[in-house]
């Protein structure tokens, strides 16, 4: 089998407002690919730029793309692991982008072998509760949003935090007043806090009963998480600090988390995650899935991912389910409230709407 061309697209969707520590989103600044060959199957990739957090954008991931389909035209997509050599040989980081190839491999190689992703992995179907994610406002503001998810069916609520530790500590204690003590609460500060700020809002907000928390500091101050996850009553989560399975290791190793947050823009896809995964499994350190912002396509490679792999237990994928005013996806996975069915067919099993397609900005390589 070989590469015959790639459909690169800018696939940009819009959304409602979203904000975080480290910014605020308008649109979905998302690339999306089908890489072809000479046998008739092509395979989906998705890949979300975030710049403040992978330091790419839309633009710089369409430009490596148009380089990536060239380098890897009439070579064999089956190859996974040479092909993501070259991309790694070619380009240091670049993660997002390499993100949506190695999805779209992924899946040429399961359609190839006739089988759903998830059993392509090793894995069996499961289905996945998300949590979903207020972001930052002010704290009555995010109060009544997580009351309304409650009311909406949401089992599992995920609050941003990350700026002025007051107020964090009063987010916290009027979502809880407002949703009561049996929902399920978890805190992402985004690598918004200092490590004194850290400490003071983990301490304060632990009376409110907070399943975790994502990365506190920024991912240069990986040298204080030990210390961090040391002297906080509430578990660490890495997020930002964990982009492969080396940053894994180190952090496993000095004892900074007790879990770990599995992103595909960060680890380039599919083949490194297994390695995360891998890593953080042989440690007793369980994973969630994570996201940036992508449609349903790369939501749902996410959850075959997770349904494969009994290691991660936690799942936050609700990317289309915080602001996104369109969903330009046909198949892939369903949302039963906030619980994620994987569909039956071969390979990913969800692909763009050719007529939003028609929209998008497009060059075929």
């Amino acid at each position: 089998m070989k590469i015959t061309h790639t459909d690169i697209y800018k696939f940009s969707i819009p959304m409602d407002p979203f904000t975080i520590a480290t910014g605020t989103s308008y649109f979905a600044q998302n690339i999306f690919l089908r890489i072809h060959t000479d046998s008739g199957i092509y395979g989906v990739g998705e890949g979300c730029a975030v710049s403040f957090i992978t330091g790419e954008t839309q633009e710089t991931c369409y430009v490596m793309a148009k380089d990536f389909a060239q380098l890897w035209k009439d070579k064999d997509p089956l190859e996974i692991e040479a092909r993501l050599s070259e991309l790694n040989s070619f380009t240091a980081f670049n993660s997002t982008i390499k993100s949506a190839f190695d999805m779209a491999l992924y899946d040429i190689s399961a359609k190839n072998a006739n089988l759903p992703l998830y059993a392509f992995l090793g894995g069996t179907k499961r289905t996945l509760e998300s949590d979903i994610t207020v972001g930052i406002d002010a704290p009555e503001v995010m109060a009544e949003k997580a009351t309304e998810f409650r009311k909406s069916g949401a089992g599992i609520i995920k609050v941003k935090l990350g700026k002025k530790a007051s107020d964090d500590i009063e987010r916290i204690k009027q979502i809880r007043q407002a949703v009561g003590e049996e929902m399920v609460l978890r805190v992402d500060a985004n690598q918004g806090w200092t490590y004194d700020d850290a400490l003071k809002v983990l301490r304060a907000i632990s009376e409110y009963n907070i399943e975790f928390c994502e990365q506190p500091m920024r991912r240069f101050n990986d040298h204080l998480m030990p210390d961090m996850h040391k002297h906080s009553p509430i578990p660490i989560m890495a997020d930002e600090s964990v982009f492969d399975h080396h940053d894994a290791e180190r952090l496993i190793r000095t004892k900074g988390c007790r879990y770990v947050n599995i992103k595909f823009a960060k680890s380039g896809g599919f083949h490194e995650a297994l390695k995360v995964n891998e890593v953080c499994r042989a440690n007793q350190i369980a994973c969630m899935m994570g996201g940036m912002l992508e449609s349903r396509v790369a939501l749902t490679a996410f959850a075959h991912f997770a349904s494969a792999l009994p290691n991660i237990r936690f799942y936050d994928m609700d990317t289309c389910l915080i602001g996104h005013k369109i969903d330009p996806v046909t198949g892939g996975v369903k949302y039963d409230k906030y619980n994620l069915t994987i569909p039956d067919g071969i390979g990913i099993g969800a692909d763009a709407d050719d007529d939003f397609l028609q929209t998008c900005e497009k060059i075929t390589v």
